[in-house]
């Protein structure tokens, strides 16, 4: 695989992520693999800010609609299911494009992950019922007791996430953070990681504007037909956790559309937070084509 690359995509949502990589795929004549833990869904759509049918048919898109809410599916599966199909792509290409907001699913790709022991189907649901009935705080303070080390680093406001590292420390009586891998892979193409990032202020006016959108194109009517899974872990996430609590008589629609803007703002910083850990990733505005372009193009000589 020599000289091929994979250029990384990554920023918060609503920044552009998705026109950057379908006008690389273009100018690369290559496809874009997916890493949106929320995209993956099939029921998932208005509020998940998929590409259009039309971007789609533009390029090829990996990992967009392949799994039901009701199926299991994780970061590590997706590391491992990502990496094959990007590997077979680098037999056809020379550039892949891997793009996404989800920071756990771009580390698995690139680090790997440990496999983590077989869950307890009966112990999730135990979790699950407490987290509904105890709320957030509980699930916090049982995985900062269990696990501290995780705590640390864990998103603190994903339920699922913490659910998913209670149930290995209840299934096996150790940390979670004892089965999270120690040593990164050894990939065989060079990774070019780009990450777009805008003005506070103009970042959270998308965010607002595309709340607005989706209430337009119906979020409510889709998460209305989502409303009996909501238990799910699929859906423990912003978008739709804001819909079903209006649903559930807590607040207003206007006070959903409030705090679903609130909330996604909240997501973004979170995102870049992540992110900015990573010393290997080059910022750029999303309309700095040229830069992006060049960050590709860096120490190769392909056009």
């Amino acid at each position: 695989m020599n000289n091929r690359k994979l250029l990384v995509v990554v920023g918060p949502t609503a920044v552009g992520k998705t026109a950057v990589a379908i006008r690389l795929a273009e100018h690369y004549r290559t496809e874009v693999v997916s890493a949106d833990s929320r995209q993956i869904y099939r029921e998932m759509n208005i509020g998940t800010a998929k590409p259009s049918e039309e971007e789609l048919k533009r390029v090829t898109h990996h990992f967009i609609n392949v799994r039901s809410v009701r199926e299991a599916y994780d970061a590590g599966a997706f590391g491992v299911d990502a990496r094959s199909i990007i590997d077979g792509l680098f037999r056809q290409h020379q550039k892949v494009i891997l793009c996404g907001g989800s920071g756990l699913y771009i580390q698995s790709v690139l680090e790997g992950f440990d496999d983590m022991p077989a869950g307890n189907p009966a112990a999730r649901a135990e979790i699950v019922e407490a987290f509904e009935k105890q709320g957030l705080d509980w699930l916090q303070g049982e995985v900062a007791h269990h696990d501290p080390d995780y705590f640390e680093i864990v998103d603190r406001k994903n339920p699922q996430r913490l659910m998913r590292a209670l149930e290995i420390i209840r299934a096996t009586g150790a940390p979670y953070s004892g089965f999270r891998k120690k040593e990164r892979l050894v990939l065989p193409y060079e990774v070019v990681k780009i990450g777009l990032t805008l003005e506070r202020e103009e970042l959270y006016r998308r965010i607002d504007q595309r709340v607005d959108e989706m209430m337009l194109r119906g979020l409510f009517e889709e998460a209305a037909e989502l409303f009996p899974h909501r238990h799910l872990g699929a859906l423990q996430t912003v978008g739709y956790q804001e819909v079903f609590g209006c649903m559930e008589g807590k607040y207003s629609r206007e006070e959903a559309v409030d705090l679903l803007k609130r909330n996604t703002r909240r997501y973004a910083k979170r995102q870049m937070t992540w992110f900015r850990r990573d010393p290997e990733i080059r910022w750029f505005s999303p309309s700095d084509w040229e830069g992006i372009l060049g960050a590709g193009q860096s120490a190769d000589n392909i056009p």
